[in-house]
């Protein structure tokens, strides 16, 4: 089981001259699992929209790379599934996901009344809907409730080129608390620390959730951040109980991705969710 509480978005793609392997060697983890028969799961949280203005050119090619790394580790994962046998059995995200954050309020008639903002702008929407994302700044990974790793590097070519910014990190374990020494599930702190996570932003804990890597335990969690995301995005200004929502991508059973119908740019802020290749050097947006 892999859990990723965390990170910033994805880039990997020959082309763009992006030669990090994270997402590649999660997708064939994953693969490989599939093909022993056995479980894997991996849970990836990041923001609904990098840094920056959602429909500025940098930004949106910044989410066409994510895009293209979501595409190809679901068609990684659909592969496996075929070449198994298993498509018409398991679907790609019953196996990886990913998620972002979000928060919402109903509207209060005590709220003070300011001066209206032009129609339609991201403020007047904002104050209307009452609703914005929680941005993901963690760089961090939980691996098998064993095994923690904290730090400064995002996953993409700028971080992890080796030449260019400079990061930190660290990892840390409980010797008395691993798979090999328990011969079952370890539940000391780094289980703890997940199973908190959890907590704060699905807004509930579950018998479930203490398995993560079954399927049981991935679908539950998917149907929340259905219900979060339903609520995030619903006319009515409704209270949010938890803060993870899925992110806004379809995928087929074939691992190809897709907006969501209905929801093909950003609430209120605008930009494209898959984003759109642009005239920008590549370096400055991998």
């Amino acid at each position: 089981m892999f859990y990723e509480p965390a990170f910033e978005p994805l880039v990997v793609l020959l082309e763009a001259g992006a030669d990090n392997l994270v997402p590649m060697e999660l997708a064939l983890k994953i693969a490989s699992k599939i093909s022993a028969n056995e479980r894997f799961s991996v849970y990836i949280v990041i923001p609904m929209y990098p840094e920056g203005v959602p429909t500025s050119s940098a930004t949106q090619e910044i989410l066409f790379w994510q895009g293209q790394t979501m595409a190809m580790m679901y068609k990684i994962i659909a592969e496996a599934l075929e070449k198994e046998g298993l498509s018409d059995k398991y679907h790609p995200q019953d196996y990886l996901n990913f998620y972002c954050l979000g928060k919402r309020e109903a509207s209060s008639p005590e709220n003070p009344q300011t001066n209206q903002p032009p129609e339609n702008s991201a403020l007047r929407l904002a104050e209307k809907y009452r609703r914005f994302m929680i941005y993901v700044h963690a760089k961090g990974m939980i691996v098998d409730d064993e095994y923690v790793i904290i730090g400064s590097a995002n996953i993409n070519q700028r971080s992890l080129d080796g030449s260019r910014d400079t990061e930190i990190a660290m990892g840390a374990y409980q010797p008395n608390y691993t798979w090999a020494g328990k011969k079952r599930h370890p539940r000391g702190q780094v289980y703890g620390y997940r199973m908190s996570l959890w907590a704060e932003h699905l807004g509930i804990l579950e018998d479930s959730f203490h398995e993560p890597e079954t399927l049981k335990c991935v679908k539950h969690v998917n149907e929340i951040a259905k219900k979060n995301w339903k609520a995030y995005v619903e006319e009515e200004n409704t209270e949010m109980t938890g803060h993870l929502m899925r992110y806004p991508v379809q995928v087929s059973i074939h691992g190809k991705i897709s907006a969501l119908p209905g929801y093909e740019c950003f609430p209120d802020v605008g930009g494209k969710i898959l984003g759109a290749p642009t005239n920008l050097p590549d370096a400055l947006t991998t």
